[in-house]
């Protein structure tokens, strides 16, 4: 029997959808899943959904809830995170604050000023769950889901390089499938190599039964309302040449082209896709569903059936390759680089192909991205070093310099007006950020 840790598991779409995938899979239908987390109302709600889940499924599985993390990781074989750092009334000011100086942030949970001081806010904790774990379940397999996903795996990767620690995000996979659908071709007949970092990862060989995919997307994109989709991805596909891995609202703000002027913003963050590019896009999500939340997992539970069937999320296949049924299985997960990309910084987090096997986890070297990507993602694995840096030595000035060097916010701002940004930022995440006097 092989035990499941679930930190953050009142996460409720994702704990659900993970669980369920889980169970799934033979070697792990008589698994124990331990549910971690400091809000007792959202694990109570989760535990309920995972009991439903194993009631429907006729799984012999346990499911456990705990507000004690040491508990949750004993003797743990695979271990999830998708905790937040504070809630909406912490982290609103990670938008608010930049919105007042003038940059303008559609999500904000990955990078830019927004994702770096929810990066200084989260590593203190995410490496105190490293600490257990090297403590109570040192050969688990920790993945990551936690945003922003390069800078918390670069602090953990650093601190605990022996722990086997890789970050996932459902971007990858995800678009390739919607690139898929635009041409008419199944997703078993689309093979690729991506790399880059999170949400800045590109598909830099993509192939369709063989052949080469970029010309049946070029010629699919030639209908305005597909192309219009996924407005920015798609502008940058005709101007890069390459596809992007996260959407367009979220791509919008890691360069400098499509934010740093509302008539941009208005031509080019209005498009037809989920998430567009609007301001506060997730934050303005979370305050609509402050009050209704409950109702939507109530729905849930009280639902005649769920869906028992596998979904399309890593987090299972991994666990099956190492210690299931040991089916090797390639994904895209989130590592130090070590040689696997030439020209981006040696040791920063990089996204590329990663295999799962019996027992281990191994990165694939993919040589060097174009030259020309290079130069737009070593910017970012560059600002992400800064910060990444000044959490781990408590250095302001790194703050700022990760900030100043960020695309967006030097198109936007002086650098006297991003010091002024960082020190209000700095103030307001005083209480959250250890080292900060």
């Amino acid at each position: 029997m092989k035990k499941f840790a679930f930190i953050g598991g009142g996460s409720f779409g994702f704990t659900r959808s993970l669980v369920r995938d889980l169970l799934t899979f033979p070697a792990f239908r008589d698994a124990e899943i331990a549910l971690m987390d400091i809000d007792e109302e959202r694990l109570g709600y989760i535990k309920q959904a995972c009991d439903k889940i194993v009631a429907q499924g006729g799984y012999p599985a346990t499911i456990t809830a705990t507000t004690d993390r040491v508990e949750a990781l004993k003797n743990a074989d695979g271990v999830v995170c998708t905790i937040l750092c504070g809630d909406v009334d912490v982290w609103q000011y990670d938008i608010t604050i930049p919105k007042k100086y003038g940059v303008d942030i559609n999500v904000g949970d990955t990078r830019g000023p927004s994702g770096i001081f929810r990066a200084l806010r989260t590593i203190p904790v995410m490496l105190d769950i490293c600490a257990d774990i090297e403590k109570y379940c040192p050969d688990a397999v920790f993945l990551n889901y936690t945003n922003p996903m390069a800078m918390l795996c670069r602090a953990m990767q650093e601190k605990y390089p022996n722990l086997k620690i890789t970050g996932l995000c459902h971007s990858v996979q995800g678009t390739a499938e919607m690139l898929a659908k635009w041409i008419g071709a199944d997703i078993n007949d689309v093979t690729y190599t991506c790399a880059g970092v999170n949400h800045q990862a590109f598909y830099i060989d993509l192939k369709w039964k063989g052949e080469d995919m970029y010309p049946y997307i070029r010629e699919a994109l030639k209908d305005p309302k597909l192309y219009n989709e996924e407005l920015i991805r798609n502008n940058m596909f005709r101007h890069l040449d390459y596809y992007v891995t996260e959407s367009s609202g979220h791509n919008s703000e890691y360069v400098a082209w499509y934010r740093k002027r509302a008539d941009l913003i208005d031509e080019y963050c209005n498009g037809g896709s989920w998430n567009p590019g609007k301001h506060a896009f997730i934050l303005n999500s979370y305050r609509s569903r402050k009050d209704t939340w409950r109702d939507d997992i109530k729905n849930y539970l009280n639902a005649e059936k769920v869906d028992l069937g596998r979904g399309h999320e890593y987090a299972g296949y991994i666990f099956n390759a190492v210690f299931g049924d040991n089916t090797i299985y390639k994904f895209n997960g989130n590592v130090r680089n070590f040689n696997l990309i030439d020209n981006l910084p040696y040791g920063c987090c990089v996204e590329v192909p990663v295999v799962a096997s019996k027992n281990k986890l191994e990165s694939v070297a993919v040589g060097k991205l174009p030259d020309h990507l290079a130069v737009l993602v070593n910017t970012t694995a560059r600002c992400e070093e800064l910060a990444v840096q000044a959490a781990l030595e408590g250095d302001a000035k790194k703050v700022f310099w990760a900030c100043a060097y960020d695309p967006l916010t030097s198109a936007v701002l002086s650098l006297d007006e991003i010091e002024r940004m960082v020190k209000e930022m700095l103030e307001q995440n005083k209480e959250y950020i250890p080292w900060y006097k």
